[in-house]
């Protein structure tokens, strides 16, 4: 399990997030697990943005 500290920024949220979906990890539940994150309060912060996760594409868009 990694020790991350997330972006504040919902912009570099997004960012940092679909990098690890698309460098580290093939389903957003893979990355929260590996990386201890609440799954729905990350979407919840993404979607209070705009952006929602596509699982097909397995991106936030």
């Amino acid at each position: 399990m990694e020790n991350v500290c997330l972006p504040e920024d919902p912009f570099m949220l997004l960012s940092f997030i679909n990098m690890k979906l698309r460098d580290c990890y093939n389903c957003l539940d893979s990355l929260c697990d590996d990386l201890n994150l609440d799954r729905q309060a990350l979407e919840d912060k993404l979607k209070a943005a705009g952006f929602e996760y596509n699982e097909a594409q397995n991106k936030f868009w």
